[in-house]
Order: C-alpha cells, then sequence, then structure tokens
C-alpha cells in the first residue's frame, strides 16, 4: 500500500497567488545577502552555539584553528599547519600571524590574534562558570594543564588520553577564538557584542527583528586568485516565526534562500523523485547535498532488562526480519518527495565513511517472512514508540511489517518524553535519529560501545560485543586516519550484521536558492558558509 500526503489545498492556492502576483518583482539590488531564521538567535558567542540558528551567525562573525572543506576533509584556518605526537597525545599548531580581530573599543590599539587567545578561548569553554554547553568537547580528555601557549604563534594541546578525532572536534563553532578583553568588558552582554575575526562583523541586533552583518575589510582569507574575501558587503537575517511567511519572502524575490522545504509546499514544489518540478526551473535553485543525520530505529539489547528478555527482540533474526520488511525506497519517494538516501551501508552516513563492502540487503519481504518461520514468530504484538513528527513513518513501518506478518501497535509521546524514555532504557523499540556533533564516524560508532550505556552515554540500545569494543579502543589509539578508518568498517558491519539498530535512511539536505546567488555550497554538516558566496544583480 502506497501512502501520500493530503494535499494541502489551500496553501497551494496563496502559494500560486502570491508567485503571479509577485512574479515580475524585482529582486534587491544589493550587494547584501538575506536570509530568514524562524526559530531566532539567542546568542552570538560562540560557547553557547549549540544550535543550528546560532551556529550559522557565529559562523560568519568567528574562526577557528582549523576549517572543513565541501568535503568534510580538515584544512587550515588559523593554524596554517599542525603536528600530532606519535602517541597522539601532543597536537602542537602553528598560528598565521596576519590575523586580527574586529575593531572594538576593548582594544586600545589594532589587536592581532595570538597563541594567548587560543588558550584563553579554551579554558574558558571548560570553565563552569561559563556553563556552556560545548565543554564536552574537553571535559575528559584535558586538564588544566592542557592549553599552552610556547609563545604568541605557537599554541599546544596536551591531551591526557588520546583522541585520534579532535581535530574535527576542533571544527565546532564551540571551538571558535575570542578576545578576552571583550569577554572581560561586556560580561554576560558578551552574547550580544561579539568580537572575532570572522569575514564579517555585527553591525546592528535588534532581537527578534533583524541582525545586520557587514564585511570584515581586514579578513586574512582569499580565494584561489588571490582577491579578498568575503565577496558579499553584508548579511541581513530576519526573524519571521512562520515559515510560510518566509517562504512567501523568497518566492518574492525578498530572500536570498530557504534552508529545507516547509511541508506545505513539498509536494507543490518537489516531485518525488526529489528534483524541482518543470515549471519552477526558471525560478530558482534547488541544491540537494548528504546531511550527517541517520534515521534508524532502536532495538533495546539488553539481556539484564525484562523489556528485552520477554520480547522477540532477543532473536537477531526477528531483528533482521523487520530490516527486510521495510521498503525504504518507496518509503523515501511518497512520504519524502525523494528527498533521503537509501544506499545503506551500515549506520554511519556514506558521507563519512564509504564502504562498499559493506552493503545492506535492504527489502526482502519473502526473506523476511521466511526468517520469521525460522524462529518460530508467535505473531505477538510489538510496540513502535515515536513521536508526531515522525507519525507518517512510522505508520507507513506499521503496514510493511504486517505485509509480513507483524503486529504492531504505535504509541505517539513528547518528544522530551521520548527522549528521556529512550534514555532510560524504558523502550524497546523506538524510531530514533542521530545528528553528527563533529566530522568523524567515531561519532556514530561510539553509541554502540559497551561503556557508553545510556543514560551515562550515547548508547542508548545497550548493544554490547567484546569484539566492536577492541576495534574501538584500537581505534581510539590510531592517530593514522588511513588504518582508523578500515577498523571504523569493521565496527560497522558488526552493527550491521547485529542490528541493534535498523538504518531506513541518511538524510539529506535541501536548500532552495535565487538564480543570482553562486557559491553558496552545500556540506553534509548542513553549515552555512557566506565568505565564499557571490550575489550577481541585474
Amino acid at each position: 500500500m502506497i501512502f501520500t500526503h493530503r494535499k494541502h489545498y489551500i496553501y497551494i492556492l496563496i502559494f500560486a497567488l502570491i508567485f503571479n502576483a509577485c512574479k515580475d518583482e524585482k529582486k534587491n539590488n544589493s550587494n547584501i545577502f538575506y536570509y530568514n531564521e524562524d526559530a531566532g538567535i539567542t546568542s552570538l558567542d560562540p560557547a553557547f552555539a549549540k544550535d543550528q540558528s546560532n551556529i550559522w551567525a557565529v559562523n560568519q562573525l568567528y574562526n577557528g584553528l582549523i576549517q572543513l572543506d565541501s568535503t568534510l576533509l580538515v584544512k587550515p584556518c588559523i593554524a596554517k599547519r599542525w603536528e600530532i605526537s606519535p602517541d597522539g597525545f601532543i597536537y602542537t599548531f602553528y598560528l598565521k600571524n596576519d590575523i586580527y580581530f574586529h575593531e572594538d573599543k576593548c582594544f586600545k590599539n589594532k589587536r592581532k590574534l595570538t597563541a594567548h587567545d587560543i588558550a584563553y578561548s579554551f579554558k574558558r569553554l571548560v570553565d563552569p562558570k561559563t556553563a556552556s554547553p560545548g565543554s564536552w568537547i574537553f571535559n575528559d580528555k584535558t586538564d588544566s594543564r592542557s592549553f599552552m601557549a610556547e609563545n604568541d604563534s605557537t599554541f599546544k594541546i596536551k591531551l591526557t588520553k588520546a583522541f585520534p578525532p579532535l581535530l574535527g572536534l576542533l571544527s565546532m563553532p564551540y571551538c571558535f577564538i575570542v578576545p578576552q578583553e571583550a569577554v572581560t568588558l561586556y560580561g554576560k552582554d558578551f552574547r550580544a557584542h561579539p568580537i572575532g575575526t570572522g569575514p564579517f562583523k555585527m553591525k546592528a541586533w535588534q532581537e527578534g527583528n533583524r541582525l545586520v552583518l557587514i564585511k570584515n575589510k581586514e579578513y586574512f582569507e582569499e580565494d584561489a586568485k588571490g582577491n579578498k574575501l568575503p565577496y558579499l558587503d553584508g548579511i541581513m537575517v530576519s526573524f519571521m516565526e512562520s515559515k510560510q511567511a518566509a517562504f512567501f519572502e523568497f518566492i518574492k524575490g525578498k530572500l536570498d534562500f530557504v534552508n529545507g522545504l516547509e511541508s506545505s509546499f513539498k509536494d507543490e514544489i518537489l516531485t518525488n523523485k526529489g528534483t524541482l518540478r518543470d515549471k519552477y526551473h526558471q525560478k530558482f535553485k534547488l541544491v540537494v547535498g548528504p546531511y550527517l543525520n541517520t534515521e534508524y530505529l532502536g532495538i533495546l539489547v539488553d539481556d539484564t532488562n525484562a523489556l528485552y528478555i520477554q520480547s522477540p527482540f532477543k532473536q537477531a533474526k526477528f531483528r533482521e526480519a523487520i530490516s527486510l520488511a521495510i521498503d525504504r525506497k518507496k518509503m523515501i519517494t511518497y512520504l519524502r518527495n525523494g528527498v533521503g538516501n537509501t544506499d545503506i551501508q551500515g549506520f554511519v552516513p556514506t558521507a563519512l565513511l564509504p564502504d562498499s563492502d559493506n552493503q545492506s540487503t535492504l527489502y526482502n519481504p519473502e526473506l523476511s517472512k521466511k526468517l520469521l518461520q525460522e524462529i518460530k514468530y508467535n505473531h505477538s504484538s510489538i510496540k513502535i514508540n515515536t513521536t508526531k513528527n515522525y507519525l507518517d513513518l512510522t505508520i507507513y513501518i506499521q503496514h510493511e511489517l504486517e505485509a509480513v506478518g507483524i503486529k504492531s501497535t504505535i504509541e505517539v509521546n513528547p518528544g522530551s518524553t521520548h527522549r528521556e524514555m529512550v534514555s532510560k532504557s524504558q523502550m524497546n523499540f523506538f524510531r530514533g535519529s542521530w545528528i553528527a556533533d563533529y566530522p568523524d564516524a567515531e561519532n556514530y560508532l561510539s553509541l554502540f560501545y559497551s561503556k557508553n550505556h545510556a543514560p551515562v552515554g550515547p548508547n542508548t540500545t545497550h548493544f554490547k560485543n567484546l569484539r566492536f569494543d577492541q576495534l574501538y579502543e584500537e581505534a581510539m589509539r590510531t592517530i593514522y586516519i588511513e588504518k582508523r578508518v578500515e577498523l571504523y568498517k569493521q565496527m560497522n558491519k558488526i552493527v550491521t550484521e547485529q542490528n541493534p539498530v535498523i538504518t531506513l535512511f541518511y538524510d539529506q539536505s535541501i536548500r532552495l536558492v535565487q538564480n543570482n546567488i553562486y557559491q553558496l555550497e552545500t556540506n553534509p554538516m548542513n553549515l552555512l558558509v557566506l565568505k565564499n558566496v557571490k550575489k550577481v544583480n541585474p
């Protein structure tokens, strides 16, 4: 049976009326990039860059030691190069000497960034007085002596235990560099007085109304031809809470891009193959790319938990039967208009860990029925736990399971309740998502390391496998990425074979972009990078 969303005829009618009324309206001719942030921005302090809305803003204002390119490769930024000790405990960064903070009254003169600023920023991040949600980055890997400025241009991190994905962690906005003078002067108000080294600096912030950033003319990065970045003169962020209203502004040419696609317009804009409908090809561009978000069904596999012991989930063949019963391609086509990657190669997205040797058999209902016969499944009903935002997907899964003889009920809980129950092992079958915090496969595989059992760690399935643990610990002692990738692949294969999670699909980012905007690249972290963007006006 095929499920489709009910058409939102009223929204489509409104869309058509506005589009026709505004199709001849001239687009903004300035060199300012306009976008909307419906979730609002709570802080421009990178130590509090937890949500996408804050991350996108601080990404324009600050820099870190390193940065990621559009394929998630680590590239120099403040640091021009670095060295890692053979044991993986000491990282030495050699800094560029032409980087200056934005001009501000907290400085007496033009202020160059030094290694002392990096030491200060990292110590501030882990200081309990700061209360940063990003302090976990260093908390179990460093101590009070870990951050050292050897001189103005050399900075060292001495870890208390090796952690090879550290460079990926350092790319997170939590690790962006701030000057002590600004934090001291503004105190808690530093959130609204951002002083960084980024390609843009703040001009004005009327909270809930607009944020205005202007070009940093002293910015240190250049393009491949030696032209100074950024190309844009500035950025204007609006804060319309209604996604529909923001989308209409995009149609009128008053916003330069929108991230994601409001469900009311999904069927109108996209085909079921995830492409732009023909009538909109000349109006704007569709940019789709991989996004480090794995959507899955989690299964509690804990021999000490009654929810597991007394359920059919304790049989590996039953878990495999569930996986084989779900037609993922049909699910993506009709529930998500083709947005999502179903070429499953394990739990880790292929954008992080291409693994052609670990191709999963995704859909085989006949084999699913055969496995159920082999384990003498007694047709006892199972419960699928979900949230309302994923109810349509869960209903689809329920019907797929019913087609092979697996009965199920659905329990819908508020998001906070769902997360708490999963963390406390109060669900044995639940819908889940894992969005990467940093670009390393370890971020996904840590969910299956036995010492990370929830609620202390992220292992919410309570998966335990001796060989997996051995491989994980070996990977954490391996500084060479090529060898570590091979270990990751072996771990990914173990998870695929044991099925503590059933991977449904790898998510994709989707952006609608005006035709006069160029070089707005997508990336698997869904970061907004505007320093390379060009706006060509008529």
